[in-house]
């Protein structure tokens, strides 16, 4: 295998550059399931039946707080990277447990929400609004729940095998499906959240 030390270590061979363009596409794919959910949930919208609609089941603090975790751990990560091109791997694996411990906060914060919703009557047989709504928020929070795990694997193999072109690519990677999940928060947030208040 023949490494370029010219380029960052996670571009660093062929099979890398590759792997790393094949993420991308795969990205393409998530952009086109997460669009059609979009497209679903602008559809249904206003389709409450005798359920609440969103101004009324929506509450501000516990989607402040959602995104502030999500944003900073989108930060977080970005500086586990940097660190990574460094080549510090102490500070490298401090960035990204912070990045995992943000994202279990998050989850912590969306169960919460969840039960919220169901205490109110919101559940998903409830309306085509409550049904499409958790689907929603449920894709986006089952893709969190595998970058947990993921990003978790990532850190022991860096404190078993350190810093190489493999471990640089899966967690530069990493880093790159972090940062998908926090634009699609954005676009939840602010089209089904901030919306759905006014």
């Amino acid at each position: 295998m023949k490494i370029d030390h010219s380029l960052p270590l996670e571009y660093s061979t062929q099979e890398n550059q590759m792997k790393i363009l094949g993420f991308w596409i795969f990205l393409g794919a998530e952009i086109m399931l997460f669009a059609t959910l979009f497209a679903s949930y602008f559809v249904l919208a206003d389709r409450t039946g005798s359920g609440p609609a969103g101004s009324s089941i929506f509450e501000l603090t516990p989607v402040l707080a959602e995104t502030i975790l999500l944003l900073t751990s989108s930060f977080t990560i970005g500086l586990a990277i940097h660190a990574m091109r460094l080549g510090r791997t102490k500070p490298m694996l401090v960035f990204f447990g912070i990045t995992l411990i943000l994202g279990l906060a998050f989850l912590g914060v969306e169960i919460y929400e969840f039960n919220h919703y169901i205490h109110v009557g919101a559940a998903l047989q409830t309306s085509a609004f409550t049904s499409i709504l958790l689907t929603t928020l449920g894709t986006h929070g089952a893709h969190v729940t595998f970058g947990l795990v993921w990003g978790l694997f990532i850190m022991i193999q860096i404190k078993k095998r350190g810093l190489t072109p493999q471990t640089a690519n899966k967690s530069f990677i990493f880093s790159l499906y972090w940062h998908f999940l926090d634009v699609v928060w954005i676009f939840i947030f602010s089209f089904i959240y901030l919306k759905g208040m006014m």
